[in-house]
């Protein structure tokens, strides 16, 4: 029986180090972002400028409703009038790995 106990503290704490970990690499996002995104939206703390009807990266990050499912799907569905940008899923790992930083 304890056994089982063990087994099954090990798997909640894999599952929620695993939980915690970005699906890419946050600095090559912010580079992704500035070359992407940067002309509609405020994608770092320290930026001032974007457009005001355009929510913030920092914004986004902080929504409780925002998870990486929820940016996955949003980046990889065209919708208006957001453009429509072309990036590789790894590309969009590290583009929701940016986001997700700003939460802190």
């Amino acid at each position: 029986m304890a056994t089982y106990r063990l087994a099954a503290l090990f798997m909640l704490a894999s599952s929620a180090a695993a939980a915690q970990t970005l699906p890419g690499d946050p600095d090559q996002g912010r580079l992704l972002a500035q070359q992407s995104c940067i002309s509609c939206h405020v994608i770092a703390p320290q930026m001032l400028q974007g457009l005001d009807d355009v929510p913030t990266f920092a914004a986004i990050a902080r929504n409780p409703a925002t998870t990486e499912l929820r940016l996955r799907v949003f980046l990889q569905t065209p919708h208006r009038p957001m453009p429509n940008f072309l990036m590789s899923l790894s590309e969009i790992d590290h583009v929701i790995s940016y986001i997700l930083t700003l939460r802190r």
